[in-house]
């Protein structure tokens, strides 16, 4: 691309005005000149209510990138391929696996860049800590990943729906750095989702992967929020915290800051990378270990609950 290229943003939330907008007002490579919402808008920038319209309106953009929940967003996407735009997708990248594969063969057929994104794996450190455990044996491990679902999705009842992927949306994104810097891959050998009597999603889990690896999840966390994950080696320990943004070996400070905000900066510019090497990026590891703990996962019911 030469220059800022013209992008669109679809779904104008919460995430989007936090994190997409902001990145794409930083961004060298993106111009945004475009939204599609029902509700949200973005000052200064051309809004549209669909995107048919915004596809048939503005032909100038090639990339469009999807910040919807799971459940709506197959259709858009479908709409987005169909009409030879590069994708770019919020995680997970589908409500299922079926979805992202067909979506994968459409990119494919139509010569353009899909980026299934894992804002996580750009948090600071990293690919430091993926250096570093390259040459590691890891003996056991700990997730803890609890977070405030009403600070972080306040009020957003399809978070529990069917599709939703209530505890797992925030789960994955420590998924998502595991799948990354562990040598060797994670199998998942048995799951616990306590699920709300009044939900159909599960608002905390803890899973037991091959090779002593746990994760204990949580959307009821208030206060000080925790993103862990903390590795036994024949090295030593290391410790990702902040998300991956801070990382500690044997518990002293070894690189990344207390920031995650340069998460979706990273992501803009990979997707600038891909299309400029007309390339793909769709890695769906973190999302079928989701998809094994559903189907593995012994269902609790909890206590109702309310935003």
């Amino acid at each position: 691309m030469a220059g800022p290229a013209k992008i669109a943003l679809v779904g104008i939330g919460k995430i989007a005005l936090d994190q997409h907008v902001p990145a794409l007002a930083a961004s060298p490579d993106w111009d945004l000149a475009a939204t599609v919402s029902r509700h949200g808008r973005v000052e200064g920038v051309e809004a549209f209510t669909g995107i048919a319209d915004m596809l048939a309106a503005r032909p100038e953009i090639g990339t469009v990138s999807l910040c919807l929940p799971p459940a709506p967003r197959f259709e858009v996407a479908q709409a987005v391929l169909a009409a030879g735009r590069n994708l770019m997708l919020e995680k997970p990248p589908g409500a299922t696996l079926a979805e992202v594969h067909i979506l994968q063969d459409m990119a494919r057929a139509a010569g353009v860049s899909l980026f299934a994104t894992w804002h996580s794996r750009m948090a600071r450190a990293v690919a430091q800590a993926r250096r570093w455990l390259a040459d590691s044996t890891v003996s056991k491990g700990r997730i803890i990943w609890r977070e405030d679902v009403r600070k972080w999705h306040p009020g957003q009842d399809w978070i529990f729906e069917a599709g939703g992927m209530g505890v797992f949306d925030p789960g994955i994104n420590a998924l998502s750095i595991m799948t990354e810097i562990l040598p060797d891959p994670l199998r998942l050998q048995g799951a616990e989702l306590d699920v709300p009597a009044n939900r159909q999603a599960p608002i905390a889990a803890r899973l037991d992967f091959a090779g002593g690896i746990t994760a204990d999840f949580d959307f009821r966390q208030e206060g000080p929020q925790t993103w862990d994950i903390e590795l036994d080696t024949d090295k030593g320990r290391l410790a990702l915290r902040m998300g991956g943004n801070r990382l500690e070996i044997d518990g002293i400070a070894a690189g990344g800051e207390d920031d995650i905000m340069g998460e979706y900066p990273a992501l803009y510019a990979r997707m600038a990378e891909l299309v400029r090497d007309r390339a793909s990026d769709v890695d769906l590891a973190p999302m079928v270990l989701v998809a094994d703990a559903f189907t593995l996962g012994r269902r609790n019911s909890t206590d109702p609950f309310e935003f």
